[in-house]
């Protein structure tokens, strides 16, 4: 089997296997970080202080603050490099 169908493959399984992983999440923090915004626009942030903490990882008794940031960014460049090395494979192959 040619070596880029090998690494087509593999960036396909780590792709298909972290999205769903990832999804709830980058949901979260996306979410989360709209509506503090919109908390802030509305001069009401220290009404919403709680959406911030949910925005920063901190889920009630579960407290991950310290690593839920450069977890959602490590999985998001994971994501981001797995899905343009696929896409560039892609144009390379239509060519």
């Amino acid at each position: 089997m040619p070596r880029l169908m090998v690494t087509q493959r593999v960036l396909r399984q780590i792709h298909r296997g972290l999205a769903p992983i990832l999804l709830l999440p980058l949901l979260i923090t996306l979410c989360s970080g709209a509506l503090y915004q919109v908390a802030l626009l509305g001069q009401q942030a220290s009404d919403y202080y709680w959406i911030l903490q949910v925005h920063r990882g901190h889920f009630g008794i579960i407290n991950l603050e310290t690593i839920f940031p450069f977890l959602n960014s490590f999985g998001l460049l994971v994501m981001t490099g797995s899905g343009i090395s696929m896409w560039i494979q892609m144009q390379r192959r239509g060519e």
